[in-house]
């Protein structure tokens, strides 16, 4: 399996797509960095991008490269290796390929001009919503043989995880405002990995304050190290049971 992600790893590392992709995010952080003069201020405007837009960019990348593999996945499928195999180790190869191309767009500006704890918070963060987009993005690859189905169902979760998930939960916070749900407010955020993703980095970077209540509730337990390992040990769940949905619905399908 190795073997194989390497091989992917290295054909996808020399894709226009990526190379763009990661020249993007280099011109964008160091131009962010020289315009403000407090550092922190550029970071803020990165979380944005790292919250929106690296979860879009590695969802689509990964449904493509799903659909343009399918030939190799088919050959690979006529030799002696398991379809989990072959399956994982694409999906290694990609996520591994998106997240190299985010070290280097945003990390390399980061480590110049924001080596502390928000700016490593903010390049761990990207990196693992790298990997559970891209393992949402093969979950809905498989369960859509049509790619322009594929391509459909996966930017509907980007949609929901990004933009209607946040307007759903403030609909149930409102409705229920006369009641304590400060648990239920720790369950629905677990149940999101961008809002994970983006109360992780608040909390670093102290803003919380500005969060009023909700602040002071998220601060409470995320601001601890075990709510630190809580956040990102449930986005490491989000990596991990797609793909293994992916994995388990690919060995069953009729290619």
């Amino acid at each position: 399996m190795l073997k194989l992600s390497r091989y992917v790893l290295h054909d996808i590392l020399r894709s226009k797509v990526v190379i763009a992709y990661t020249l993007f995010l280099l011109a964008v952080a160091v131009t962010l960095f020289r315009m403000e003069d407090n550092t922190s201020k550029a970071v803020m405007s990165l979380t944005n991008i790292v919250l929106i837009v690296v979860p879009l960019v590695s969802m689509v990348f990964a449904t493509i490269h799903y659909y343009n593999s399918y030939e190799f996945i088919e050959l690979m499928l006529s030799q002696p290796v398991s379809r989990s195999r072959i399956l994982m180790s694409e999906y290694f190869g990609t996520a591994f390929s998106m997240a190299t191309a985010f070290l280097a767009g945003v990390g390399i500006p980061v480590l110049l001009f924001q080596p502390d704890a928000v700016g490593m918070a903010l390049l761990l963060t990207g990196v693992l919503l790298t990997f559970i987009f891209t393992s949402l993005a093969f979950l809905a690859s498989v369960l859509a043989r049509d790619k322009a189905r594929g391509i459909g169902i996966a930017l509907m979760l980007w949609f929901y995880f990004a933009l209607i998930y946040d307007g759903l939960v403030l609909s149930i916070l409102f409705a229920f405002s006369d009641y304590p749900l400060e648990s239920l407010t720790l369950a629905l955020s677990s149940l999101n990995p961008v809002d994970l993703g983006r109360i992780f980095l608040m909390l670093k970077m102290d803003i919380s304050a500005l969060m009023g209540y909700t602040g002071a509730t998220y601060k409470d337990f995320f601001g601890s190290s075990v709510g630190a390992l809580y956040t990102i040990g449930i986005m490491v769940v989000w990596a991990i049971i797609p793909m293994l949905l992916a994995v388990r619905v690919f060995k069953k399908k009729d290619l």
